[in-house]
């Protein structure tokens, strides 16, 4: 594993993405439309600044953090709501915290050679992403 995630990243897998999007509230309409969409990720990262962009056909959506410094997040592009992230290092896996309405809501990522593994996380239920270096 490695703590560069720097690269365009192009979805091979996303394995519970309509339970993820069901614990989030997202309406039946938008999460038919989402499950048939293939994902881009554009990570741009500094050390520990990162700038990154999720893009489909559908919707967009676009983050800044730096890693350790809590910050509020609107998370538009996905479900609307506000919410405090943290994002911090567990070794090479970048985690991330997410407190709002919704429980045990956040993400982990990390890079294993020219794969980018991502899971999200709403109340109980997981999403797991793969994604491939483009």
């Amino acid at each position: 594993m490695t703590r560069d995630h720097n690269g365009t990243w192009e979805m091979e897998s996303n394995e519970n993405f309509d339970g993820y999007m069901k614990a989030l509230d997202i309406d039946f309409a938008t999460r038919k439309i989402a499950a048939h969409l293939t994902q881009t990720k554009i990570i741009e990262q500094n050390g520990d600044n990162f700038k990154t962009q999720t893009n489909s056909t559908f919707r967009n959506y676009h983050v800044d953090f730096t890693v350790g410094v809590e910050f509020e997040e609107f998370t538009k592009g996905l479900d609307g709501r506000r919410v405090q992230s943290l994002v911090t290092w567990e070794g090479d896996v970048l985690v991330c915290v997410q407190k709002g309405e919704k429980k045990n809501r956040g993400w982990k990522q990390w890079v294993e050679g020219d794969k980018l593994y991502g899971e999200l996380t709403c109340l109980d239920q997981v999403c797991h992403q793969v994604f491939k270096r483009k």
